[in-house]
């Protein structure tokens, strides 16, 4: 995703109050599951599916993040 969407959508000040307050990823035990990804590219697509109206199904590939 492009850096200055992505800072204008999360200023450092909001990723800062808001990554603490993220689950931290831990792998299974047993193995499987899904890869870690970056948390504040998640975050970022969560808020413009919030700002923007579009379904998270629609979010565009940029963001790097799976629907």
């Amino acid at each position: 995703m492009r850096v200055d969407l992505s800072r204008r959508l999360v200023p450092d000040e909001l990723w800062e109050l808001a990554a603490p307050l993220l689950p931290r990823f831990t792998s299974r035990p047993q193995g499987g599951g899904t890869a870690p990804v970056d948390e504040r590219a998640v975050f970022t697509a969560v808020v413009y599916v919030l700002t923007s109206g579009c379904a998270w199904r629609y979010l565009p590939e940029s963001f790097g993040v799976s629907p």
